[in-house]
């Protein structure tokens, strides 16, 4: 099974991604943990994506593609695979579909978790982090006993920078202008299904396996 997650930022993709791994025994691939993999075993793709992140330049799809060409052909990607993060443009969409067509396969299903936009700004604009344990708790959700204090070591809690409101809407207009397009793609192909997003995440599992039949 080729599975594809696809939602905006905040919509909880990552959690599923490996609760979806670990239910059903195939590997979560998402393009940081290549970039990193990479990075870390030095190959030339991982040197040139190290050049361009610390350049603060974007990675290129050629680099990309390539990289999701190579983990592709491991042999615990057999059973399948769930992908997150990728495709995250329609180029690089029909870049995946040549390639699991040179491999005698294809994307089987794509979920897109479906949440509004003002809920997503709520849920990470309200993260809050230990700076000493890395601990993270929400003003709402899961808030720490003593307010702004972890629970753990006492130590004040922050906001990371990228998730202030302002930064959370800059990534949702660019989800929005570069990654939205796939809906209809995979909706045209007739693989995608709609999860609401919003609910818990046990909720959202079973949603989804229900989906998939499995």
């Amino acid at each position: 099974m080729i599975l594809i997650l696809l939602g905006p930022p905040g919509a909880g993709k990552g959690t599923q991604a490996k609760l979806l791994a670990s239910q059903y025994g195939i590997p979560h691939i998402s393009t940081g943990d290549m970039f990193r993999d990479h990075i870390a075993r030095g190959t030339d793709l991982g040197q040139r994506v190290q050049e361009l992140m610390a350049g603060g330049n974007l990675v290129p799809d050629e680099i990309t593609n390539g990289m999701v060409k190579d983990r592709l052909g491991r042999t615990d990607v057999g059973p399948g695979c769930i992908l997150d993060g990728y495709p995250r443009t329609v180029p690089q969409a029909e870049y995946l579909d040549r390639l699991l067509r040179s491999m005698g396969r294809a994307v089987n299903r794509v979920l897109s978790y479906v949440i509004a936009e003002e809920a997503v700004v709520e849920r990470i604009s309200g993260r809050r982090s230990c700076p000493q344990c890395g601990a993270v708790f929400h003003i709402t959700q899961s808030p720490p006993r003593v307010p702004d204090r972890c629970d753990r070591d006492g130590a004040v809690l922050v906001q990371r920078p990228d998730d202030a409101s302002e930064k959370v809407r800059t990534r949702l207009n660019e989800y929005h202008a570069k990654t939205e397009p796939l809906v209809r793609y995979y909706r045209e192909r007739g693989v995608l299904a709609d999860i609401a997003a919003l609910a818990p995440q046990d909720e959202v599992l079973a949603a989804t396996r229900r989906l998939l039949g499995r």
